[in-house]
């Protein structure tokens, strides 16, 4: 994951002490660049104090900001005092990222008129003034916080994670790999509300992809290194040495895909073409895809694809798509999360064994799925969120919990944990009458907070209300 790049602002208004804007300069900037920020700032000599206090100091900044443009993910406005917020807004109202705006704390021990910040309240005036003018910002508790702060780290983690949002979907291709099953309308979208966000979405009939696997050769190098990389990701020894072959070209044909429409995300039509066609399963796949951090969802579910990547930007790790599945005996605020196999191997206990598909086994006889990568899903923080087009709008659900240590029967099949969530029940009631699919996005770790700020401030995605 590339570094966050931040352009620095800072504030002045002269009957405060323009003595602090020089130290908060080299403070701000040493302190982002020593948590793994890179950082661009306005020569200081470009207006007084190396900070902005008018309007037309405001346009100078606006001016030299837009030579940056696509040098920067977000916006720090730092007030080391009071502010002037007519040159702020003047600055950043055509920034088109995300701006936090950050105030030093004032000290109990410096409260005299030559060292008193008073940037408390200067940041009410920076925020109201924003707010008049539709200009959208980010802050975070507590109001003021000073840069060498553990508290400030964590919210420049958080902001990082915004600005990684926003600019990750405002514009990215996701793939739909086959057509829809016609017995799943669950995951039907629409494409022209995908493309008014900014989604693009790229089509491919599965017969072409089927017909790219037949003429691949066996001998080519690439198929060779295919078949190694997967036989060393994730337990592949029972896997007959043909349907390692055809997993390997079928890896070969989806990366080939990725790199030539040049796809952020994609969703691919699992079954049962695959498994008449080239007896087996893209399980396998689809974990090792996602693992390379490219979403990859089961099923042609575009949406859940499209949730993927934004929980993939968030956390930086990969994500996986799941089912709502099962209940965990009476414990309400517990479920089963499961899919098949399309697990990432990071988000497991451990190595997974790649086994001959139980359904398809069933339904067309032994030995035509083979593809899932089986075993659990490891214990961890985690958010999840789903994603539906309708009338136009794109819509999400966020949310938090944990994927505990509760155990499941060893004869479950596939790739499953038990999910805790808070008023797990009625989410679940909100989720179902709301019309949304029974699939949902997964990543490690709690990055709700950022990912809503993104999309609703930055984004102006619609969030399902619980």
């Amino acid at each position: 994951m590339s570094k966050n790049t931040f352009a620095l602002f800072f504030g002045n208004r002269g009957f405060f002490p323009e003595t602090l804007i020089a130290g908060a300069r080299k403070e701000m900037e040493a302190r982002l660049q020593q948590l793994g920020y890179d950082t661009i700032l306005m020569p200081a000599d470009a207006t007084p104090h190396g900070a902005v206090e008018s309007a037309a100091e405001g346009e100078k900044y606006a001016n030299w900001l837009a030579t940056k443009r696509g040098q920067f993910d977000g916006v720090i406005l730092c007030l080391p005092n009071f502010g002037d917020e007519t040159g702020a807004v003047a600055a950043l109202k055509d920034a088109g990222v995300p701006i936090w705006i950050h105030a030093y704390p004032d000290e109990l021990d410096q409260m005299g008129f030559r060292k008193r910040r008073d940037a408390f309240c200067g940041k009410f005036s920076v925020m109201d003034v924003f707010c008049q003018y539709g200009v959208p910002f980010t802050t975070f508790p507590p109001h003021t916080v000073h840069p060498q702060s553990e508290t400030f780290a964590a919210q420049a983690q958080e902001f990082a994670c915004v600005c990684r949002v926003v600019k990750g979907m405002k514009n990215f291709n996701v793939g739909a790999i086959g057509a829809r099953t016609t017995a799943f309308k669950t995951v039907r979208f629409d494409e022209l509300t995908l493309q008014r966000h900014g989604i693009t979405c790229e089509t491919l009939d599965l017969s072409s992809v089927i017909s790219a696997v037949r003429r691949v050769k066996d001998d080519d190098a690439r198929v060779a290194t295919k078949s190694a990389l997967l036989q060393g990701y994730s337990n592949c020894s029972n896997v007959p040495p043909a349907a390692m072959l055809t997993m390997a070209k079928l890896g070969v044909v989806l990366d080939d895909i990725i790199v030539n429409l040049k796809l952020d995300a994609l969703a691919i039509r699992c079954w049962l073409e695959l498994e008449l066609e080239l007896k087996v399963a893209p399980c396998l796949l689809v974990s090792e895809i996602n693992d390379r951090l490219i979403p990859c969802a089961c099923e042609v579910d575009v949406c859940n694809a499209v949730a993927m990547h934004a929980l993939r930007l968030a956390s930086g790790k990969a994500a996986t798509c799941l089912d709502w599945n099962n209940n965990y005996g009476d414990e309400a605020d517990k479920c089963i999360l499961f899919h098949c196999g399309p697990v990432p191997q990071s988000l497991m206990t451990g190595k997974g064994e790649v086994v001959d598909h139980p359904m398809f086994a069933k339904a067309l006889g032994a030995g035509c799925g083979w593809g899932p990568n089986v075993g659990r899903i490891a214990p961890m923080p985690m958010t999840y969120a789903s994603c539906k087009t309708e009338n136009g709008k794109l819509t999400f659900y966020l949310g938090q919990g944990e994927i505990t240590q509760d155990k499941i029967a060893e004869d479950f099949f596939g790739c499953a944990g038990v999910a805790q969530i808070a008023g797990l029940q009625d989410k679940l009631h909100v989720i179902g009458q709301s019309g949304y699919r029974h699939h949902v996005s997964m990543t490690p770790g709690y990055v709700e907070r950022a990912v809503r700020e993104a999309f609703t401030k930055y984004l102006k995605y619609d969030i399902q209300a619980w």
